[in-house]
């Protein structure tokens, strides 16, 4: 008789877990963004929870254990889907070592070169523009000129900054390819 009761208790449990499932699907399917994932994933719940159905101490915490169990196999899935880098095939990135350091000193050398090799007007103007974030009317008022002379110098300064800077690059990529075949 004590075991007749429990296969019917245990009959009503697993009618108690299937009635979850349309809440269970949907939040799969929130989740995952993908109808049949989605499926997979509340099938592969509920068939956890109807074989570990002894584990449930409390039924009246049915539905939050439905969903950890859910919860547990969308993690599951995403640690099986996700990719592997090969760690010697990636380049590691430092902030502060000094190879970093030395290459940013030397950006910040390259272009305070070539703002010094700009002609006075346009180096006045690139400095209070780009350097100080004056408004164009602002540099107007500072330098006594009017405010489309500042947009033609600064713009003739950009221009030259960057012809100067892309060619300083381009002979150090040269320099950089000439080392690596060495």
């Amino acid at each position: 008789m004590k075991l007749i009761s429990k296969f019917c208790g245990g009959l009503q449990l697993h009618r108690q877990i299937s009635e979850h499932r349309p809440a269970l699907y949907r939040t799969a399917l929130a989740w995952t963004g993908d109808a049949m994932l989605a499926d997979d994933l509340v099938q592969e719940a509920l068939t956890l929870a109807m074989d570990k159905s002894h584990q449930l101490k409390d039924e009246a915490k049915l539905r939050p254990w439905l969903f950890t169990i859910l919860g547990n196999c969308w993690r599951q899935y995403l640690r099986k889907k996700r990719e592997y880098l090969d760690l010697d095939n990636v380049d590691l990135v430092c902030d502060n070592c000094p190879d970093s350091q030395m290459e940013q000193d030397s950006k910040i050398r390259k272009v305070r070169e070539a703002v010094a090799a700009l002609p006075i007007a346009q180096r006045e103007v690139v400095s209070l523009v780009d350097l100080n974030g004056f408004s164009y009317a602002e540099v107007s008022s500072i330098l006594g000129i009017p405010v489309g002379t500042v947009m033609s110098r600064l713009s003739r300064a950009r221009k030259s900054l960057l012809g100067m800077l892309e060619v300083t690059t381009k002979e150090e990529q040269k320099v950089k390819h000439l080392r690596s075949v060495k």
